[in-house]
């Protein structure tokens, strides 16, 4: 028996014609003369559906063996299909369920497939010189079984030597004479030549992918010509054909099995490494999956060659998945696989002569230094050292990048004798870029640090960096103050970071400004509570009204958003003294957005300040907002009336702010006017529905009659909103005449939007008032002329159950 992996041909034909012998040497063909479609290749391909394939002897006429549950065997012009039931029963630990067979056909040596379907001839139609097998070559149907076509053949006539044949071997005598035949249409897709990938073609035209037992009982198993295509586009010249392959390259892996794509798949794929990006990235990104396929961990070495060069390339993007798939194996491999193969990839990346490679390498320490052997850490601390101080400035800013990170996972000794001098030197670059990355690994080591080797050891290069001469790293510092006060505890808070504060506060760029005022509030949140008043009072809250008039309006919004939130930190006194001036000038200042926030904000002071204190001011700019030409503003403090509203009271509110809410109602902007119905509900559901009887209700009813038809439908929406909020009562009196009157409406929108509204409110009336006023008006409506006045009267009388 041969083993699994043998490339050597599935059958040898004891009987065969000179000719055909001729053709038995080329393992495709014989295989397509011998078999159906569904079996065209050798028996290296091991499927768990059918193990490697089942023994057989040759007898004189008999065939026996094992042959799997589906085989179809073509005996004395009856076909033998065992019983699935029978052969579920047993299992053969090699090839898989089963059945033992002793049949008569074609006498054949080797290993029969679970979809082997031999076929026998009779001697009709022959040509010269012809044997049945050739015959069904031909694809020409048997004479004693003329429903038995040949699907072997699935090749247009031969009428040239085929591309794995000799020239001078050509033609076979039976094809010397008589014209070219015809083959039959097959059920599957041709195959016109075997499998392969361009020098290793012989070795995948011998793979077979075999079906399984549903694909044997349809049409045809199309497996085979599925793998063909996969393999034939990973060389293709077409960009999208070999996107595809690639795509489905677990496929092709899986069809090949471990051995085969350790020793020709991969090695095909590092040295055909060429096309588009979209077709790097795609390879990029499986092999970072690919560990099971070639073995588990002791063989993902297998895979660092196709990304090492993967991640050498110019394209970033390839670059990047290409590293993260290293990443994936290097967790994955074991420790020895980790400093044989691995770590020696990345001493060469470090070592690569083209940039690309080298800031590679940056991003691949962190994942193998933790499971990496003592020589091996201190191979990659030495690797990352000569990157930082690499010559182009891309590299140090990729391992500028990367030293907070890697800084994580070295030993702490290691981080203050090896890391902190490599964050100096950073820090200190001449490239800005690299400098603002270097704080960001600061921040990233002060968590690892103690607070003394903190004070001596990193917070003199921050406190550099945020006088540095590049705006950009100042900016990059005030940004990471509330992480990096985490970090460094009260203590250094106080001497280095507030001192810090206070001068990216006074920043002369209005970005730098922007992004420290942005942390005041969590400054002051994470400031120890002893103490933290009269801190914030003397040494942010004065740098803080110099923000108030900053000539930025960017700036002073931020300022708006994070002083809103220091309240309920300063406590009742303090507010009132020295935060409600400024808010008092924020309401006053020339940027609606400022006062905006300001606004929306009000609920977080309620409890520290008395709010008629603020009204003197917040009413005008109210007001103001309320009627700015952006409707976006009008929108914000549309939406900011029900808390103002439950702020000031009844009697404050109508004198001052109901008559906006009813302007709004009609605005020239649909989404202000919708706003405005569903802020009308909500004021109704604060103040009661005595109060809407009485201000709100009427207003809205006269809309009913406007001349603009938008405002009959505004009122329509209205009603539909305060019918859940004033009540049955009021809904049945008052506001359902109108609604049914309005369905006489000679707009159609205002028509249908009659018949969403009743069914809205539908929901509230009683029985009577259903069946004697809504139904009828709703059936005159289901009448409109207008389609979708009566789809949505139709939609109403079933919502309603007012008809069946």
């Amino acid at each position: 028996m041969e083993p699994p992996g043998s490339r050597t041909s599935l059958l040898s034909v004891a009987d065969l014609d000179e000719e055909v012998n001729l053709l038995s040497i080329h393992m495709f063909l014989v295989l397509r003369i011998l078999f159906s479609n569904s079996l065209t290749a050798s028996s290296i391909f091991e499927y768990p559906e059918s193990g490697p394939g089942v023994p057989v002897t040759e007898t004189t006429q008999t065939c026996t063996g094992r042959v799997h549950v589906d085989t179809q065997v073509a005996t004395d012009g009856k076909t033998a299909l065992k019983a699935r039931k029978q052969a579920a029963a047993l299992a053969d630990p090699e090839s898989g369920p089963g059945v033992p067979v002793t049949e008569t056909i074609q006498t054949c040596t080797g290993r029969v497939h679970m979809d082997t379907v031999p076929r026998i001839a009779s001697r009709a139609h022959l040509m010269p010189g012809e044997t049945p097998k050739t015959q069904i070559m031909r694809g020409l149907p048997c004479e004693k079984y003329p429903d038995r076509w040949s699907q072997a053949m699935m090749m247009p006539p031969m009428r040239g030597p085929p591309p794995y044949m000799c020239p001078d071997r050509w033609p076979p005598p039976y094809m010397a004479s008589g014209p070219p035949v015809q083959v039959r249409p097959p059920k599957g897709p041709a195959l016109d030549q075997p499998l392969g990938l361009r020098d290793c073609s012989a070795a995948f035209g011998s793979a077979r992918p075999r079906a399984s037992p549903e694909a044997v009982e349809g049409e045809g198993d199309n497996s085979l010509y599925t793998v063909t295509v996969l393999i034939k586009g990973l060389y293709s010249e077409n960009v999208q054909l070999r996107l595809n392959s690639l795509k489905k390259l677990s496929t092709i892996a899986l069809a090949l099995g471990v051995e085969r794509t350790r020793t020709e798949l991969l090695p095909f794929l590092t040295d055909t490494i060429y096309g588009e990006s979209e077709v790097l990235l795609a390879l990029a990104e499986q092999l970072g999956n690919f560990t099971g396929l070639v073995g588990g961990p002791d063989f993902a070495h297998c895979l660092l060659p196709p990304l090492e060069s993967l991640a050498s390339v110019e394209d970033t993007a390839v670059r990047h998945r290409a590293v993260e798939s290293l990443r994936q194996i290097s967790q994955k491999q074991t420790p020895v696989g980790l400093d044989t193969h691995f770590i020696p990839l990345m001493k060469r990346l470090a070592r690569g002569e083209w940039v690309t490679s080298r800031t590679s390498a940056c991003a691949l320490f962190t994942s193998c230094y933790p499971r990496a052997s003592s020589a091996g850490k201190a191979d990659i601390r030495q690797c990352f050292h000569s990157l930082c101080s690499d010559d182009t400035p891309m590299v140090r800013l990729a391992a500028a990048s990367k030293l907070g990170e890697f800084a994580t996972v070295v030993e702490l000794e290691s981080v203050k004798s090896e890391i902190i001098p490599l964050f100096s030197s950073l820090a200190s670059d001449k490239q800005d870029s690299v400098r603002i990355l270097a704080v960001d690994a600061g921040v990233s080591m002060a968590q690892k640090l103690t607070h003394e080797e903190l004070a001596s050891l990193v917070m003199p290069t921050l406190r550099q960096a945020a006088v540095d001469n590049s705006w950009r790293v100042r900016y990059m510092v005030a940004d990471k103050l509330s992480e990096l006060q985490k970090a460094v505890g009260p203590k250094i808070t106080q001497s280095d970071l507030i001192p810090s504060f206070q001068h990216l506060i006074r920043d002369c760029e209005a970005q730098v400004r922007a992004a420290a005022a942005h942390k005041v509030k969590g400054l002051c949140e994470n400031l120890p509570t002893e103490g933290r008043e009269t801190i914030i009072m003397n040494q942010i809250l004065p740098y803080l009204k110099e923000l108030v008039s900053d000539q930025n309006q960017h700036v002073r919004l931020v300022l708006a958003s994070e002083i809103m939130g220091l309240p309920t930190i300063l406590g009742k006194d303090n507010c009132t003294e020295h935060l409600q001036p400024l808010i008092l000038a924020q309401l006053k200042d020339k940027c609606p957005d400022v006062r905006l926030h300001i606004i929306s904000n009000l609920h977080c002071v309620n409890e520290v300040i008395e709010f008629h204190q603020l009204s003197q001011s917040l009413l005008p700019a109210v007001v103001e907002l309320a009627q700015n030409a952006k409707w976006r503003v009008r929108l914000a403090i549309l939406e900011c009336m029900p808390s103002l509203a439950d702020q000031l009271g009844v009697e404050l509110f109508d004198k001052n702010l109901k008559s906006l809410c009813m302007d709004w109602l009609v605005d020239r902007v649909s989404a202000i006017r919708e706003a405005a119905t569903t802020n009308l509900r909500k004021l109704v559901e604060k103040f009661g529905a005595e109060w809407a009887q009485n201000t709100i209700v009427p207003k809205v009813l006269t809309m009913a009659t406007a001349p603009n038809y938008l405002h009959r439908m505004t009122a329509l929406f209205s009603i539909s909103e305060l019918s859940e909020a004033c009540g049955q009562e009021m809904t049945t009196k008052q506001m359902l005449p109108v609604v049914l009157k309005m369905a006489g409406d000679q707009v159609a929108n205002v028509r249908f939007n009659v018949a969403k509204s009743l069914q809205r409110i539908g929901l509230m009336l009683d029985t009577g008032s259903l069946q004697g006023k809504v139904k009828p008006v709703l059936l005159m409506l289901r009448q409109d002329e207008d389609i979708d006045v009566q789809h949505f009267a139709l939609e109403a009388l079933r919502a309603l159950t007012l008809i069946q």
